[in-house]
């Protein structure tokens, strides 16, 4: 468990699939609703974090579209129930392989039912009494999105520890993702805490100071 602001909330993570994209836990204490983010592999590890958490999910959301944080939708889906939500811009990924990149990186394409909800920047995500706010951050794919929760944000492949996103990949670009991590993830408090879609944890205001990609643009 965390507490973010004063508000205590299950919080869990677990480095997921080939690519270790990190899959997220977020749960409201209180009402023990939660939402899966980026549940991109590791099928069984991902239900047995939701079974020993004690949670009902209630969304599956996926910061972007390319396989490796999808890669567990269909069985989390199937598990749950839980709706799949993701921004509209990057609905088609979830079923299409040569979108997602499965196509390339896989010898089976990886496929996820459709989406349920398309997020739109400046949306709510419920979870129990908590509610998380999408900021839509493209540049590493059309659709990219952050989330933003109490005293955290959630940045998919939009920005690392010390690097940022791919740019290079189709329907990606860099002085858009450059644009979406100096306007809108800079634009955060240097405190609020930054959990990426691989590798470790950070604050804004590291970055800030220390990221070489953010201090040179």
């Amino acid at each position: 468990m965390a507490n973010l602001k004063g508000n205590l909330l299950i919080f869990k993570t677990l480095p997921v699939g080939d690519l270790q994209a990190n899959c997220y836990l977020v749960g409201c204490e209180e009402t023990k609703e939660a939402v899966v983010i980026d549940p991109g592999g590791s099928e069984v590890a991902v239900l047995r974090m939701i079974r020993e958490a004690g949670v009902k999910v209630t969304a599956i959301v996926n910061t972007h579209g390319h396989c490796d944080h999808i890669g567990a939708n269909a069985r989390i889906h199937e598990e749950t129930g839980a709706p799949i939500a993701i921004h509209e811009s990057e609905a088609a990924f979830l079923t299409d392989a040569a979108l997602n990149g499965s196509a390339f990186f896989y010898a089976a394409p990886m496929l996820s039912p459709p989406a349920d909800r398309l997020l739109h920047d400046g949306d709510g995500i419920e979870i129990g009494k908590e509610t998380m706010t999408v900021l839509h951050t493209p540049g590493h794919s059309p659709g990219g999105i952050s989330l933003v929760l109490a005293d955290c944000v959630f940045t998919g492949d939009t920005l690392f520890r010390a690097s940022i996103g791919r740019s290079d990949l189709p329907g990606g670009s860099y002085e858009t993702l450059m644009r979406s991590i100096r306007e809108r993830l800079m634009a955060l408090d240097d405190g609020v805490r930054v959990f990426p879609g691989h590798g470790e944890a950070s604050t804004i205001g590291w970055e800030r100071r220390h990221n070489p990609w953010v201090i040179g643009d």
